[in-house]
């Protein structure tokens, strides 16, 4: 079996084949956005992805003489009638007439569950009851996957962790996404832990957008780049265990899949494993593979060769 998986996210344009017990490969390209702003329109989204799809998919097909066998598309943001974005079309809609062409079968599923089967891969963690912890610039959803399910424990209530990461880094001059910039401006700076963690309900909630305030204040008030780089990833992390402590409590389970672009951070890893261990939380931290952390559609390859592999049994 082989399967070729499609995502056209609001940051990045995806595909990738995958096959049982073999290396997935993938090729991505960012979606092109002007020095000093933070995205685009979806409309303008949509037309970058309709001009970058064919230029991840050709080369990728080139690679390989094996026959498809499927197609998997990212179809919606995450699970639910209202969870909608136009950007998802694109590559839902190539994906089936990819599919009808080859006469091969077409499966959907949503850019979270790619996110999340992305990072799993090749972590070790078989128990099919675990948290997940989805961080990007669109979510900070804290999910209880127990098999196929998905229930939602948790979020911000106002502002994401990538939302946080890239108006704080755009606001300090660095490219969109500022993630792997910010982070190198974070590892030089001194962290002193000065912006409280801001947490609702029972702490399965949070907020951050009293974070975003206070940084920026920081910065108009021309405080070392680095020192601010560094308050943004100190926060996360306190805010980031809070939640997963909270959910822990909750589910019984102490099993944490870290999913999500922000989640590629090796400083922010190495913050929360840190911090774990020194607390005593008693957490089990699973992150997946930097190359699969970022949007990228591995994920929903691998989602697409199982439901494959269901139907043949």
């Amino acid at each position: 079996m082989l399967c070729l998986g499609i995502d056209t996210s609001n940051y990045t344009t995806s595909a990738a084949l995958c096959r049982p017990g073999d290396e997935p490969r993938q090729l991505r390209r960012l979606l092109p956005i002007p020095a000093g702003e933070r995205g685009l329109r979806q409309s303008e989204a949509v037309f970058a992805h309709v001009r970058q799809l064919n230029e991840v998919l050709l080369p990728l097909l080139n690679e390989t003489d094996e026959p498809i066998t499927c197609v998997c598309a990212s179809a919606s943001p995450r699970d639910g009638e209202e969870s909608y974005m136009p950007v998802f079309h694109v590559g839902r809609n190539q994906g089936k007439a990819l599919a009808a062409a080859l006469h091969v079968p077409f499966y959907e599923t949503t850019h979270q569950r790619g996110h999340i089967a992305a990072t799993q891969y090749g972590t070790g963690l078989t128990v099919s009851k675990f948290v997940a912890l989805h961080l990007s610039g669109g979510t900070t959803d804290v999910l209880l996957m127990d098999g196929e399910s998905i229930t939602p424990l948790g979020t911000s209530m106002d502002l994401h962790a990538g939302q946080l990461v890239d108006r704080v880094g755009v606001a300090l001059s660095l490219p969109f996404p500022a993630g792997p910039h910010l982070e190198k401006l974070a590892m030089k700076g001194h962290m002193q832990h000065r912006i409280p963690v801001s947490m609702a309900d029972g702490g399965m909630n949070c907020h951050l957008s009293g974070a975003e305030a206070q940084l920026m204040r920081m910065i108009n008030a021309e405080q070392p780049k680095e020192d601010i780089a560094a308050e943004v990833y100190s926060v996360l992390c306190r805010t980031v265990l809070r939640l997963l402590s909270a959910a822990a409590e909750q589910t019984g389970t102490k099993d944490m899949l870290i999913a999500g672009g922000v989640a590629s951070s090796h400083l922010l890893r190495g913050m929360l494993t840190e911090r774990n261990e020194k607390r005593r939380l008693g957490l089990k931290l699973h992150f997946g593979r930097p190359e699969f952390s970022g949007d990228n559609a591995v994920g929903v390859a691998l989602i697409g060769l199982e439901k494959q592999r269901k139907e043949k049994h």
